[in-house]
């Protein structure tokens, strides 16, 4: 056997590994740096900044430490994380031998041909181990791949971290803002149920057409149909942000966003740094999980390569064998065995395997290249959004600022008689519109500028 063992180890130790040729990941055109306006390409980025430091609103920092404990989404994603630990374990325990314990007694009676009985008693106690090792490696890749995905687990546990961030993020800006709109729609129902209530006195006291009269009711009744649907947009708004949280639908919750004015989340400075291209790789973990699964596929084609050539098997069985109590510590029992065992013919079957593991293989490595694409352009996509978004808010701030002018103008020059009632219901009007306008630009520049910071790969820091 010995002869036998040596030459198959041989041959299998030099034979293709069978994941020569398989192509790596084509990134070496991946640009230097982002194309964009007004970005400042250096080792510095905003992502580089945890969460804490990011969101300082206590009250939102608050609900991220909320969404973090009791997400059930995130905890989901926790046990997975387990799950594939174990299982990486599993798979680290095959490598090693199996040790067992069999401990027996027979007795056994016979009477063979009527010459007599015989008894034969029997009691062992023994210690079974058994190896099996595929001489080309076969369990080496396999806990190879295990390994891989394991952390490949965990690194979709840190982008579901990023992820909650983010959508927490936006559902309390979106709550903030809604909240805020409807602020401002109650607050103008006042204003026009003031100016409707004098156009009434004029009206009856014949200094006022009817048409301005009818008109100051248009003006309040078209705000206050807008006040139902926003109340059930906020509603809606804070159970979405309860669900992120982990909690009950609660009236609660955001709770002071129907009165605080809303604010903008502003980046560190107007030319906001970014940082390299090449940094997604290492920030973003979505794309470090996809790099990891790609390993993993590269492994599963070593290991079905190595289910090609045999394994050896070995057996030794240690323990005490007697016929009775009394004497089995004096009777030490001994059994060794080893074999190699492996297909001669199979018809292809196992061939087929490698090759199809090695097609997984350039599906993973394909979509590992689609994934750093997709990042890319997401962060484009990003970097525009938060530009225009900023500069809409600062037009949107200077119209509602100009809007506000020509209602205080407006009304002085009504007072003095030389303008007419509908030009004043006009410009409050435009400056409703105008705040209303303003209030939406704020959140889409919080909106954009919480996407810029996921796509960049902040988030998923564990706060200390």
């Amino acid at each position: 056997m010995r002869n036998l063992i040596l030459p198959l180890t041989i041959l299998a130790l030099t034979s293709c590994s069978g994941t020569r040729g398989l192509e790596t990941p084509r990134l070496a055109d991946m640009p230097g740096q982002f194309s964009a306006d007004d970005i400042q390409t250096d080792s510095l980025s905003i992502a580089d900044l945890d969460w804490w430091d990011f969101y300082t609103d206590p009250s939102l920092a608050k609900a991220m430490r909320e969404a973090l404990d009791n997400n059930r989404d995130l905890l989901i994603a926790s046990s997975r994380v387990e799950q594939a630990r174990l299982q990486y374990g599993v798979t680290k325990a095959d490598l090693l031998p199996t040790i067992g314990v069999n401990i027996g007694y027979s007795h056994e009676t016979n009477d063979y041909n009527g010459s007599g009985t015989t008894r034969d008693p029997e009691v062992d106690v023994k210690l079974p181990l058994t190896w099996e090792m595929n001489l080309a490696g076969s369990l080496q890749h396999a806990r190879t791949a295990a390994g891989a995905r394991y952390a490949a687990t965990a690194e979709d546990y840190r982008a579901m971290r990023m992820t909650l961030i983010a959508d927490v993020a936006s559902a309390w800006f979106t709550l903030h803002s809604l909240s805020e709109e409807l602020s401002i729609v109650r607050q103008t129902m006042r204003t026009r149920a003031e100016s409707l209530e004098q156009a009434r006195i004029r009206f009856e006291g014949g200094l006022t057409p009817e048409t301005v009269y009818q008109q100051a009711k248009v003006e309040y009744s078209s705000a206050a149909a807008l006040i139902p649907g926003l109340e059930q947009r906020v509603t809606a708004s804070r159970n979405a942000l309860a669900l992120l949280t982990g909690s009950w639908p609660s009236d609660s919750i955001g709770a002071d966003s129907l009165t605080a004015r809303n604010t903008s989340l502003n980046a560190p400075s107007e030319a906001f740094p970014i940082g390299f291209p090449s940094s997604l790789l290492k920030r973003r973990p979505d794309l470090r999980a996809s790099e990891l699964r790609l390993r993993a596929a590269m492994a599963d084609v070593g290991e079905k390569w190595a289910d090609r050539f045999p394994s050896l098997r070995i057996s030794l069985t240690p323990g005490l064998e007697n016929d009775g109590l009394s004497r089995l510590l004096s009777s030490p029992f001994s059994y060794v065995a080893a074999s190699v065992a492996g297909p001669v013919v199979d018809f292809g079957r196992r061939k087929k395997q490698w090759l199809i593991a090695r097609e997984a293989y350039e599906q993973a490595r394909l979509g590992y290249e689609k994934n750093v694409m997709a990042a890319f352009s997401e962060v484009s996509t990003a970097v525009n959004a938060l530009a225009h978004s900023r500069e809409t808010r600062s037009r949107q701030t200077a119209l509602r600022d100009a809007a506000a002018k020509y209602v205080q103008l407006a009304r002085v020059q009504y007072r003095g008689g030389t303008l007419n009632y509908l030009d004043v219901l006009d410009a409050q009007r435009r400056y409703f519109d105008a705040s209303i306008a303003l209030n939406r630009a704020i959140l889409s520049e919080n909106l954009a500028l919480v996407t810029l910071y996921k796509t960049l790969g902040g988030g998923w820091s564990v706060q200390p």
